[in-house]
């Protein structure tokens, strides 16, 4: 299954219901992913332009695009971005494939 990294910023409404009740968001980060046949591998807090990142496996795009989409409604996060990352054999196999693509820059 395809590995996914979400990064996400908690708004200020969400901070501050965090910090008058403290939760761990990981259970509710399982649930969300487990709801459409995904595995939570990694949920992280950090310092810097985001508050924090998930490692999601999920069975295809259209899935873990379902999950990204009802997070980012749930108007707790902003931003949420997702990304699809790609294994080494996954991105080796591209290279090859990008050898047979006949690009041609515009202009040319």
């Amino acid at each position: 299954m395809p590995l996914y990294l979400t990064r996400f910023g908690y708004t200020p409404q969400t901070w501050a219901r965090l910090i008058e009740n403290p939760e761990d968001r990981r259970e509710a980060a399982r649930t969300y992913i487990e709801s459409v046949g995904g595995t939570l591998h990694g949920f992280w807090y950090a310092f810097g332009p985001h508050d924090g990142f998930t490692l999601w496996e999920a069975p295809d795009n259209v899935s873990m695009a379902a999950v990204a989409l009802a997070l980012g409604a749930g108007g707790a996060l902003d931003p949420v971005e997702t990304t699809v990352l790609l294994t080494v054999d996954e991105t080796i196999e591209a290279m090859r494939r990008a050898g047979q693509v006949r690009y041609r820059p515009p202009g040319t």
